[in-house]
């Protein structure tokens, strides 16, 4: 048996054969690596709600500061949005109608009708505070801002620009997983349902151990837990659609069935009766799962959108900064000291005003955190001790100058980049302060007895979102 020439190349570690066969091995490890991280990323983005801790947070952060604008504006409500304010209905009639913004206070002059939209304003803004049925709650909150800021927009500032924005965009998340009535009442069905198919595994046990002895009365005794409906919603989704068609046919929203305000509406409510239907009355998980993927889908690209938002606010704020003549010499935050409007506390303002070195220090790091801050997203470590710092200099402007509705709005968009962990953290010890304050007994359901198997949970609930 001859052996092979090694003039061909053939079995050598230097052969050309081999060098295209290690070329075509790391081609196929580059390619697998590629799809392995875009299978990961797409199972992820259709299977889970991403950042649930920071949604709720963004969605109390918004609703408490609305709600707290409103209550303390109540006494001056008609002079901000009433039929005879300065603002004339009149005149706003006629922006309206050139803008074509969105108010429902535009339907009628009258102060009844006034009275009534304010009022759902302020109970929309604490039901999303408190996360009751979110999926509905979040579109009236967004009426109930949209209604009074474009009813006179020359009364707002651009905390309430930011307030306008994420009231749109909360409509499209998921808000109401964590930090929510809606989570309790989904975890007191699931305990109810778990404990139910408990009973009734015991009870099969009892009656395979004594021969089919025992009948229904042997257990008669015992309570059985009751799965209640939901019925506040279904009631909540009829109502608002009775209102939405009564105004579709009286033609008070603008657009038609392709486009338009209207076209929003009715595509929300759609939606919502459909994910209700397709979760009491749907005989297979199926079309649950489609609509879980789609909601997913939908709520990270509002995240998403909420944190671009944020970072296009304090870019274009730096940059702007950036080209100010005050801003470029360090004496910008000295100015608003001194006037009396921004100047709450006059001693506070003006012990800060004379030490100009702070002064020249507060101007040229806010230029510098609002430049630097979206390009810090890409270090965990980095992004953190500027957002603490941005988060600080926004409690120190509600104090200082007077703004705290706009502070509130800016934290409360700053929040979306908290860190997970912080956040639960935070979650915790609110509950043990609550616990403290408010010491109540949690009823715990009755659950399998001593070597029986635990209730899986559904097939359709263990895992949502296409794998690829």
């Amino acid at each position: 048996m001859s052996s092979p020439d090694p003039s061909r190349g053939h079995g050598t570690a230097g052969g050309p054969g081999r060098d295209r066969l290690a070329g075509r091995i790391r081609r196929f490890d580059r390619s697998h690596r590629v799809d392995r991280v875009l299978a990961r990323a797409i199972t992820r983005v259709t299977g889970e709600a991403l950042g649930p801790y920071q949604a709720a947070v963004v969605r109390i952060g918004f609703a408490g500061t609305w709600l707290l604008f409103l209550l303390r504006e109540f006494p001056h409500r008609q002079e901000l949005y009433g039929p005879d304010g300065p603002w004339s209905w009149d005149l706003a009639q006629q922006l309206i109608a050139s803008n074509h913004a969105f108010t429902v206070l535009m339907w009628a002059d009258s102060q009844v009708w006034f009275e009534i939209v304010y009022a759902l304003a302020v109970l929309s803004s604490a039901l999303l505070l408190l996360g009751w049925h979110t999926r509905a709650v979040s579109v009236v909150f967004m009426v109930g801002v949209l209604s009074l800021q474009n009813r006179s927009i020359f009364m707002g500032d651009g905390g309430d620009n930011v307030i306008h924005l994420m009231a749109i965009y909360l409509v499209f998340t998921r808000c109401g997983l964590v930090w929510s009535l809606d989570r309790r009442r989904a975890r007191r069905e699931r305990e109810a349902a778990h404990s139910a198919d408990a009973h009734d595994a015991d009870a099969h046990d009892a009656d395979a151990h004594d021969g089919g002895a025992h009948d229904k009365g042997a257990h008669s005794g015992e309570v059985r837990p009751v799965v209640r409906p939901d019925r506040a919603g279904p009631v909540l989704w009829g109502v608002l659609g009775f209102v939405l068609a009564c105004a579709s046919l009286a033609g008070k929203v603008d657009g038609g069935l392709l486009g338009g305000w209207c076209t929003l509406f009715w595509g929300l409510w759609a939606v919502h009766g459909l994910w209700w239907l397709a979760g009491r009355s749907a005989r297979s998980a199926q079309p649950r799962i489609l609509l879980d993927v789609v909601a997913n889908l939908v709520h990270n690209a509002a995240l998403f959108v909420i944190m671009a938002e944020a970072c296009l606010i304090y870019a274009t704020a730096g940059w702007y900064k950036i080209q100010g003549s005050r801003w470029q010499d360090g004496t910008a935050v000295h100015y608003p000291l001194h006037l009396d409007y921004f100047s709450p506390w006059p001693a506070l303002s003006d012990a800060l005003a004379a030490h100009g070195t702070l002064v020249m220090i507060v101007t040229y790091g806010t230029v510098f955190a609002q430049v630097a801050f979206p390009f810090t997203l890409f270090n965990r470590r980095v992004k953190n001790v500027l957002l603490a710092g941005m988060i600080t200099e926004h409690a120190v402007i509600a104090v200082v100058l007077g703004l705290p509705f706009f502070s509130l709005a800016m934290i409360a968009a700053d929040a979306v980049f908290l860190p997970t962990s912080f956040l639960r953290r935070l979650g915790r010890w609110a509950a043990r302060a609550r616990g403290r304050l408010v010491p109540r007994t949690r009823r715990t359901p009755p659950g399998p007895r001593a070597g029986a198997e635990r209730v899986p949970e559904p097939a359709g609930r263990t895992h949502v979102g296409f794998t690829a």
